[in-house]
C-alpha cells in the first residue's frame, strides 16, 4: 500500500494542530510527503498556488474562515483534494457536493481510502 502513495506529495489545510499532527502520521505512514500543515486560508491559498502536490485534505473551516477559496485554487489547478469536517458532505455547500468528503473524527483507512478515491487511484 506504501508504494502506491509513495512520495506523493499531501497538502494539510487544517487549523487544529492535534488534528494536523495526526493527518501528518497518517501520510508519513502512508508513504506521503506532507506539505503543511496551514492553519489559515491565506497560507493554504499561498501554498496551492507555490507548492507542488498530489493531492490535498482541506478541512472545511478553518480559523473561522471556510476554505473553499483554496479547494478553487486546487481544482483550478486539476489538485484532487478532500475536504474534512465534523458535518459530513451534507455540510457542504451544494456547489462543493460529490467531493470526496472525510468527517471527523476519522480513521488512518478511511484517509488512505478517500485519498485513493480522489487520486484515480481506487483501481491501482
Amino acid at each position: 500500500m506504501s508504494q502506491t502513495f509513495a512520495g506523493r506529495r499531501v497538502l494539510i489545510v487544517e487549523d487544529e494542530s492535534l488534528v494536523a499532527m495526526l493527518l501528518e502520521t497518517i501520510l508519513e505512514d502512508m508513504g506521503c510527503l506532507a506539505v503543511g500543515p496551514a492553519a489559515t486560508v491565506d497560507e493554504g491559498l499561498r501554498m496551492a498556488a507555490d507548492e507542488t502536490v498530489d493531492a490535498a485534505l482541506l478541512d472545511v473551516n478553518v480559523a473561522g474562515r471556510q476554505v473553499f477559496p483554496v479547494a478553487q485554487a486546487l481544482k483550478d489547478r486539476g489538485v484532487p483534494f478532500i475536504f474534512s469536517t465534523g458535518y459530513g458532505e451534507g455540510g457542504l455547500p451544494d456547489e462543493w457536493r460529490g467531493q470526496p468528503t472525510l468527517q471527523k473524527p476519522f480513521t488512518e483507512a478511511a484517509v488512505r481510502d478517500a485519498l485513493m478515491t480522489a487520486m484515480g487511484l481506487a483501481d491501482v
